[in-house]
């Protein structure tokens, strides 16, 4: 019986990014078996390449986004390097895109220019705040739409907003891209269409802001900040113990009569008017609090775990970047794969969708440029072509 297939396998997909947003989208759309060809520039290539040197030696943040992509240095502005992404362009399914607003329509991978040829094309730009309005034309990175999105004004500590500590704008508007990326690719199968997709970064965190938004436009009441606990449910968050934290939460009535009398010892307080209702509950966190924290004072982490276990209360460890690096449950259920990269092979996880019958390939993360004679042959040109482009500074 043949292996089973990778259901993008087959799929062929143009990648002109950098950074964060266009990177995830197409990582997954790899990991999912599509061949990615990333589109570089000549010395310098995706800028995320020169983001930090944690990964022995290189980006961290360009390993964890650029594993399976084939790498294709590219001057675009060359009048030969325009030439090989038009025919680059013309044997592909998916363009993908985060350039500078307005800068692939001039390089003429605009949707109306790549489905006049190729109507089963499907395109997908990614930009900061959509392709119209006050705001199309400005930059747009991580820091500023969280800001803009009202995202910074919820996180952090009461005296202070913060940045949430990943790239979350980045990742949000990835995601969305690589979700309209497959329903595209699912209508094309059906419909025999192709597709214009569009993904602003402010859009994604404004959906994910659209709680917080209702809140305020239909109650006037702004969400607080509270840095390890829920704004609306109590208790919800972290709770000190005698030699740590654990956070555990809450989600009704039912369990917190459950918490009172199966880890407090106490099912009188679930009573109490204080806390009879999770409205009473907030307007009294504070005390709640330090009654909850003077229970578990005397009890350690692994204690305080013990007796919400028992009691089926959900709750988890604080824990930081090496305790997920060494994390139980992962090993446990065999998540950690090796992917080669040009300075050694480094450990990466398995992408959150599992197929049962069909693993992601996990495939190298590329050099600079490492494909780019290769591809270029697929398209025809011989060593003689190569060359001549090299010299050029096309490629």
């Amino acid at each position: 019986m043949p292996p089973p297939i990778r259901p993008l396998e087959g799929y062929r997909v143009l990648a002109l990014e950098h950074a964060v947003a266009a990177p995830l989208c197409t990582r997954h759309l790899a990991d999912l078996g599509a061949e990615v060809i990333k589109v570089e520039r000549p010395g310098g290539g995706d800028f995320a390449r020169g983001y930090d040197s944690f990964v022995l030696g290189q980006s961290s943040f360009f390993i964890w986004l650029n594993r399976g992509k084939r790498s294709v240095t590219l001057d675009v502005k060359h009048p030969a390097g325009r030439a090989v992404l038009d025919r680059l362009a013309a044997g592909v399914d998916v363009v993908v895109q985060n350039l500078a607003p307005g800068a692939a329509a001039r390089l003429g991978l605009g949707y109306p220019a790549l489905a006049a040829r190729q109507p089963r094309i499907v395109v997908c730009d990614i930009s900061g705040y959509g392709e119209s309005g006050p705001f199309a034309r400005k930059k747009a990175y991580d820091l500023l739409i969280q800001a803009e999105s009202g995202l910074i004004s919820v996180t952090g500590s009461e005296a202070e907003p913060s940045r949430v500590g990943i790239s979350i704008a980045d990742i949000a508007t990835g995601m969305y891209a690589q979700t309209a990326v497959l329903a595209a690719l699912l209508r094309r199968e059906r419909a025999g269409v192709g597709a214009h997709v569009t993904v602003a970064m402010l859009d994604a965190l404004a959906e994910w802001m659209t709680h917080s938004a209702l809140r305020w436009g239909y109650a006037g009441s702004l969400t607080e900040r509270v840095p390890t606990s829920h704004p609306l449910l109590v208790p919800y968050g972290a709770h000190r113990t005698q030699d740590g934290q654990v956070i555990f939460g809450l989600q009704n009535e039912r369990e917190w009569a459950i918490f009172c009398a199966d880890v407090l010892a106490r099912p009188e307080l679930a009573g109490d008017p204080r806390f009879a209702s999770n409205v009473a509950r907030r307007a009294h966190r504070d005390d709640l609090t330090a009654l909850i924290e003077a229970f578990f004072a005397d009890k350690t982490v692994a204690e305080v775990v013990a007796l919400l276990d028992r009691a089926g209360i959900a709750n988890g460890r604080l824990n930081g970047p090496r305790e997920l690096w060494e994390h139980a449950q992962l090993a446990a259920r065999d998540r950690w794969r090796e992917t080669a990269t040009p300075a050694g092979p480094v450990r990466a996880l398995l992408p959150p969708v599992t197929f049962a019958d069909a693993e992601a390939p996990m495939g190298a993360v590329p050099a600079l440029g490492a494909d780019t004679d290769a591809v270029l042959g697929d398209l025809g040109y011989g060593a003689a072509d190569i060359a001549a482009l090299r010299a050029a500074g096309a490629v």
